[in-house]
């Protein structure tokens, strides 16, 4: 990713460097005209160094006769604007690497994934203790833990435990000293 990024910043600084006077799009003067009179308000936009950006320069054509002019600039607003469309440009391709890079590597998570995840025996039991129950019947591993479970809590609170196995071998899981035990429905 970090040579992604590498590789468009060095794309954006091989592009030519902008010329002293600059190109259409990175500076320009902006006049917003009210209203005036019978005449409808209008934004006028020209390309002109910072010391012609006002009314005289930008507006063009002059809506208003000659005798009217002064009092129409004066309503109009301008502003001398400069943005660098290089750096726009390095930073909207920044944004798209890390983004695509990002879709990359989840798209490969996704594909890796069932690869790397192993079948986990405890929830395959859990799974299908749901499943016996949905059905209506109780699991038999889990009637017997769960009489194992009082035997055990009774042997402890006579000061001594025991070894406990499932009738297939399976270990029955111990519950901590003061647990409450699951109820099973017979």
């Amino acid at each position: 990713m970090k040579l992604l990024c590498l590789v468009a910043v060095v794309g954006c600084l091989l592009v030519p460097p902008a010329q002293a006077n600059k190109s259409s799009e990175d500076i320009r003067c902006k006049c917003i005209c009210p209203p005036y009179r019978n005449i409808s308000g209008h934004i006028y936009n020209q390309n002109v160094s910072q010391k012609d950006c006002n009314c005289l320069h930008v507006v063009e054509p002059m809506p208003v006769p000659g005798h009217d002019v002064e009092a129409y600039c004066l309503l109009c607003e301008c502003k001398y604007e400069e943005r660098s469309t290089t750096t726009i440009k390095v930073t909207i391709v920044i944004y798209l690497s890390v983004v695509g890079a990002l879709l990359l590597y989840m798209a490969f998570l996704m594909l890796v994934d069932p690869l790397i995840r192993k079948p986990d025996a405890y929830t395959e039991q859990l799974h299908n203790e749901e499943e016996n129950e949905e059905i209506g019947r109780p699991s038999s591993i889990g009637t017997r833990c769960s009489a194992r479970w009082a035997d055990e809590v009774g042997s402890r609170t006579r000061g001594h435990g025991r070894q406990l196995l499932g009738l297939d071998g399976a270990r029955c899981p111990l519950p901590p000293l003061g647990a409450t035990l699951p109820r099973f429905s017979v």
